[in-house]
């Protein structure tokens, strides 16, 4: 029986989702800080140590990098399956569990093929738990509250370079990359079995409602028809839905920016005269900022729309973009902020979106399909980072201008998505209010 509520039914607030609420976004939010630290921020340092042990280029190991996101559609694909059929918070536990022993494996390769092959598993393992599992919670607990909900997630995104780089960066210099990747592999472990042990799949299994509403809203507002974990999808229906493959693109095109942006950030600095010092220290501001921005994205999601928030963040993240390629002092420090508010908001829009279109009924079975798709497509980060570092000597300023122009695409490829076609919640809300 659901907890009886005294409040307005807490349809406003973007703070009060209950003690069980709080548990579940701050699990995610550390799935995404680890995520992000792993495979993104923590690139600035470990690919160079990696292509310093094994005496080849930098741009070779980001190489490798992009091979594991590609082997990482396949983990997604199973993971997806697995998680449909366990549920989140075992599936989640268990890939931040295999996800740490393999982060260890990478900083203590002996040769670039084993690095490879744990990175396969970090990358598999870490973003299918953050993004998969993740974005189920997400979407089983905050089905209104998404938006503002992964604004709070994402916040691990900016956290990661915040908090990981320094972390990393002192470990791998004082104990060395085999030794410095240990305590981050330990974090992931704990976080693992933490989830095993106190995160639940839906809010009812802990006698609540979504978005913690009162019951009068829960039933007048929320869709509550005949419904299966799959929503009566199939692999094949969702394959021949033209929103799948758009929400995927354009979700990926996004990531594929972001991903690039921040995973050489430290590097391309570095390029603008910046000391090596100095480079960390902004990539650190960038994610200070980024966490008033992850809030902003999210809110301006919860008020505006997705549809309308991502067109938003698409235009003002190529700006930001194009005057740091610029090179022109004070512009490279406009485009710092400017890169700061929006890093967040692709992570935020892999969920969001998502859940605008299909709503929580069978998300898993969705989002299971659809994110491989994303996955492959954002994986072209390291390829477009990596190609151009080699063709270049280097020289990170034309991947900004060739993120820019995807992030511009994206915003148009989004404009002719039906952004609630199948959300039966949405729906419901809709009817209700006329009523």
């Amino acid at each position: 029986m659901m907890k009886a509520r005294k409040n307005d039914g807490n349809k406003s607030s973007v703070v009060n989702f209950g003690l069980h609420g709080w548990v579940t976004i701050f699990y995610c939010l550390f799935m995404f800080w680890l995520y992000a630290g792993m495979v993104n921020s923590g690139s600035n340092v470990t690919a160079p140590a990696i292509a310093e042990k094994f005496g080849i280029l930098s741009g070779t190991v980001l190489t490798m990098n992009t091979v594991a996101g590609v082997v990482g559609v396949i983990f997604f694909i199973i993971v997806g399956q697995v998680n449909r059929a366990i549920g989140a918070r075992i599936t989640s536990g268990v890939c931040m569990i295999l996800a740490g022993i393999a982060y260890w494996g990478v900083g203590n390769a002996v040769n670039l093929a084993m690095y490879t092959v744990c990175m396969c598993v970090v990358v598999g393992g870490v973003m299918s738990a953050g993004y998969i599992s993740g974005g189920d919670l997400v979407t089983q607990w905050f089905p209104k509250k998404k938006g503002i909900v992964m604004g709070y997630t994402t916040m691990g995104h900016n956290l990661a370079s915040v908090a990981f780089v320094p972390l990393i960066t002192y470990l791998v210099g004082t104990m060395g990359i085999g030794n410095g990747v240990l305590p981050i592999s330990a974090c992931c472990i704990v976080l693992g079995v933490l989830g095993l042990l106190i995160v639940r799949n839906t809010p009812q299994e802990r006698g609540l409602n979504p978005d913690n509403v009162s019951d009068e809203v829960y039933q007048n507002e929320y869709y509550h028809g005949p419904q299966d974990n799959t929503g009566g999808w199939t692999t094949k229906k969702l394959l021949c839905c033209k929103e799948t493959w758009l929400v995927a693109i354009t979700t990926g095109m996004f990531q594929i920016c972001s991903l690039g942006v921040v995973s050489q950030m430290v590097l391309r600095n570095m390029e603008l005269g910046f000391t090596r010092e100095q480079a960390t220290f902004t990539l650190s501001l960038v994610a200070c900022i980024g966490r008033v921005g992850s809030f902003f994205v999210g809110y301006m999601d919860e008020r505006l729309g997705t549809k309308k928030s991502m067109v938003f963040f698409g235009i003002w993240y190529a700006l930001s973009l194009l005057a740091n390629a610029t090179e022109n002092t004070i512009l490279v420090y406009v485009s710092i902020f400017m890169i700061g508010m929006s890093i967040g908001g692709s992570a935020n829009f892999t969920t969001s979106l998502v859940t605008s279109v299909y709503g929580r009924q069978g998300f898993s079975k969705v989002n299971s399909v659809i994110f491989p798709i994303q996955g492959a497509v954002s994986a072209l980060s390291f390829v477009v980072n990596g190609v151009v570092s080699n063709i270049t000597g280097g020289n990170l300023r034309y991947t900004y201008i060739i993120f820019a122009g995807v992030s511009i695409v994206s915003s148009l490829i989004v404009l002719v998505i039906d952004e609630h076609r199948f959300n039966r919640d949405w729906q419901q809300g809709q009817s209700s209010a006329r009523s």
